[in-house]
């Protein structure tokens, strides 16, 4: 199964990368550099949406659009 999930990067001023989502709560993610950030976000989303098992409260904010990520489970 694919789900998109929008990822909100930011800079933070030590230099590192910090991504977080609207929709996977609790999606906290960093790393050296925007691609490690990116991997290591999907890994996290992949074991929260794995943790959940009930997809019933994963929501889509549909007018908004960060940076999609297509995590396969």
């Amino acid at each position: 199964m694919s789900y998109y999930i929008d990822l909100n990067i930011e800079e933070l001023p030590e230099g590192f990368f910090l991504a977080t989502s609207e929709q996977v709560q609790g999606l906290v993610a960093q790393g050296r550099t925007i691609n490690e950030t990116i991997e290591i976000a999907k890994d996290v989303a992949r074991k929260l949406l794995e943790a959940r098992h009930e997809m019933s409260d994963f929501k889509i904010v549909k007018n908004k659009f960060k940076y999609p990520v297509i995590m396969e489970m």
